[in-house]
């Protein structure tokens, strides 16, 4: 039976490719037999500097987004990842089996640290190891991510294998990645060649869940295209990334393969699909921005959800690093 296990950073506002991209097949795991881990992932998002206020508010706000978006805290466990204490500790324990080369090959960190990597915290080399833990703890078999977060789930796989060997037990489960094939990555309305990121500072190609109706549809009137008609073929598509983007977005929001789409309004000016693009993205986005907005003014509601999931969370976790330590030779009592 699979055990699923996935979080989003509170470290920037939600946009709609972590709908499309994540939560969508949060959602469907629910539709599922097996058991479902969703946390808001506020020790990873400490790799960089948070102003405390606006961690606490987007840790609130990210769970919200999580139940206005559908994760039911009946059928899944929806906690805030530093409200449960192991994974922190196993992230320690960790640490000390994963290789340094094996860090040095993390392409997130070095994109994300840039030509000055000696200013960079320890925290943003080291948190695939926490990724690890975090995904460990729990004998997660499946873990739902973007295409971006693959390589720390292929660590976290040679972690957990060197552990088991190095201590000849098999105490680690080896988790698989799940990857959507098409919508994995949103970009940006006004560069496809960037991703759709909560850390945008302009925000001006950027499709928030909190956006208003207005706001979606001139972000989308502006969205960068070009003067030819949609194509009739998925290949004429690689040479056209922003066309590429708002279509894969309509198909997410539609449950259409990309190549449905293409036929569906092949021949069409963008005149004519944004209008249409428009209402499929409000569509989607209203009814979370506005129940999401509801929950945040039900904050007794809300930290009842949270406290409750952390309370699960942490009968498995403790038995999970309670093992690992026995297994490592540290003195239980």
């Amino acid at each position: 039976m699979k055990t699923i296990f996935s979080g989003i950073k509170p470290s920037g506002e939600l946009t709609i490719g972590h709908i499309i991209g994540a939560v969508s097949q949060w959602l469907d795991t629910q539709k599922e037999d097996g058991t479902k881990y969703f946390c808001v992932a506020d020790l990873h998002a400490i790799t960089v500097y948070q102003e405390p206020s606006d961690l606490l508010r987007r840790s609130y706000l990210t769970a919200a987004v999580y139940l206005a978006s559908g994760i039911d805290p009946k059928k899944s466990t929806l906690f805030i990842q530093s409200h449960v204490k192991e994974h922190s500790e196993l992230a320690w324990l960790l640490n000390c089996v994963a290789r340094v080369g094996w860090m040095d090959r993390m392409t997130q960190f070095k994109e994300k640290s840039g030509t000055n990597k000696e200013k960079a915290s320890l925290g943003l080399y080291a948190y695939p190891s926490l990724m690890a833990a975090d995904i460990l703890l729990y004998d997660s078999t499946h873990v739902p991510v973007g295409d971006d977060q693959k390589q720390h789930v292929e660590l976290c796989r040679d972690i957990a294998q060197k552990f088991n060997h190095d201590y000849k037990k098999n105490l680690f489960v080896i988790p698989q990645p799940v990857i959507k094939k098409e919508g994995a990555r949103i970009m940006s309305l006004k560069d496809a060649s960037k991703k759709m990121s909560k850390s945008d500072d302009e925000g001006n190609g950027i499709i928030y869940l909190l956006d208003s109706n207005d706001a979606i549809a001139s972000k989308i009137k502006r969205a960068k295209t070009d003067t030819e008609p949609i194509p009739d073929n998925i290949k004429a598509l690689d040479s056209r990334p922003e066309v590429k983007n708002l279509l894969t977005i309509y198909s997410s929001l539609s449950g259409l393969s990309l190549s449905d789409t293409v036929k569906e309004f092949a021949g069409n000016n963008f005149g004519t699909f944004k209008p249409i693009l428009t209402e499929k993205v409000i569509e989607c986005v209203a009814p979370i921005r506005d129940k999401t907005n509801e929950l945040m003014n039900n904050k007794d509601y809300l930290e009842s959800i949270l406290k409750k999931g952390a309370d699960t969370a942490r009968q498995t976790a403790s038995k999970k690093v309670d093992a690992v330590k026995k297994t490592m030779g540290f003195a239980i009592f």
